[in-house]
């Protein structure tokens, strides 16, 4: 994977509480390409293929039905259904059914869902399940994979601090992007063609989808520390060289950023995938390789065919509980998911490995028995 945030400027960084904000500006606005924002009133199923449907935001609905004109709704309330029951039905909301991640409404326009585009791609992440039918496997496994698959996400609005910092601080001159810490973790970043897409769509991110692990370092409300640069008086004689020291901190301040802060955003081990092709722009969607115990990303891209540089960009943090669950799959996925020879790779047995799918939330892809034989194989050592 080779992107990276050349032609992006980091500008000095603003921080609210545990938020800090980082603007990302251009000496240009990439041509040829602007962003716009349209707005859904209605939940969304979003139809992926292969008789695959992604539910993201469903607002607390518990039953979906089917209204007569084929289009499916969902109800605002719940009863109780009692045998011949007449009564009128709960009132329903539409639920709007989407065609793909990605469509092209005009020759020269694509529609697409941010951050749902990613974070599909890692939900369909060897989505089919066990290729051989090794005995290990349940029938579900087999036959279904792993599905349903789901993951929690929590929208902006809930990571503590992050709607008063967006809506307290000016937008820098310039400003095409801007990376979001929280408890100086880097939460997400957000780049866009021009500065006018910028504007129009900074609000935006208190309705992006952030991991568990930037919600609670929200909960936690530790101050971000200022970072504040000094100047050595002493090599300063005139406004000129006052100007050239302020200049210098502030390069140091973003060659700190881009190669210690930002470091972890693009993962050189992980992989990309071409979701669609526009005029002289790629849209990708990327992967990282999974490594426990550091920065994992996911995210989406709108490449230049031309300058290789990123004109849109959107991430989103793993927590480390995600992580291993991508970090199992992959490594079962590449011992063509034999159990024994999976565990002989990751240095354990296979009473281990199974009961690592299982805290992981993958139990129900071994057969019962098979894992009762492990949790008493394990048990039997722990009483050794």
């Amino acid at each position: 994977m080779n992107l990276s945030l050349d032609g992006l400027t980091t500008r000095p960084a603003q921080t609210w509480g545990s938020i800090r904000l980082v603007p990302l500006v251009r000496d240009e606005p990439v041509p040829n390409l602007r962003l716009h924002r349209r707005v859904y009133d209605d939940p969304s199923v979003v139809d992926v293929g292969d008789g695959t449907a992604y539910t993201a935001y469903i607002p607390h609905a518990f039953v979906a039905t089917w209204q007569k004109d084929g289009e499916p709704a969902a109800s605002y309330g719940t009863r109780m259904l009692v045998k011949d029951d007449q009564g009128t039905a709960p009132a329903r909301m539409r639920i709007k059914v989407r065609r793909r991640m990605t469509r092209r409404v005009a020759r020269d326009r694509l529609r697409f869902l941010p951050l749902h585009l990613a974070v599909e791609g890692y939900l369909a992440l060897h989505f089919g399940g066990p290729e051989i039918a090794w005995e290990e496997w349940s029938q579900r496994a087999l036959a279904r994979g792993l599905s349903p698959r789901s993951e929690e996400t929590y929208l902006g609005m809930y990571v503590q601090g992050l709607e008063d910092a967006l809506g307290i601080f000016e937008t820098y001159p310039g400003q095409c992007g801007v990376m979001v810490y929280v408890a100086d973790a880097l939460a997400s970043a957000f780049v866009v063609p021009h500065p006018d897409d910028y504007r129009a769509l900074h609000a935006t991110l208190v309705q992006d989808l952030f991991g568990e692990q930037i919600y609670q370092y929200g909960l936690l409300t530790l101050p971000s520390d200022d970072m504040k640069v000094r100047i050595d008086g002493s090599g300063v004689r005139s406004l000129k060289d006052l100007r050239d020291q302020a200049a210098r901190r502030q390069d140091e301040w973003a060659g700190f950023h881009d190669e210690v802060m930002a470091g972890g955003l693009f993962d050189p081990k992980g992989s990309s995938q071409h979701v669609q092709y526009l005029g002289g722009f790629t849209l990708d969607r990327f992967l990282p390789s999974f490594t426990p115990h550091q920065e994992n990303h996911i995210g989406e891209a709108i490449v230049d065919d031309e300058t290789g540089r990123i004109a849109y960009l959107k991430s989103f943090r793993l927590s480390e509980a995600q992580v291993r669950r991508g970090y199992l799959l992959t490594r079962l996925a590449a011992s063509d998911w034999h159990l024994e020879s999976a565990a002989a790779a990751l240095g354990t047995g296979a009473a281990g490995l199974a009961l690592r799918l299982e805290r992981a939330g993958f139990g129900y892809l071994l057969r019962q028995d098979v894992l009762d034989h492990y949790r008493a194989k394990a048990r039997a050592g722990n009483a050794r």
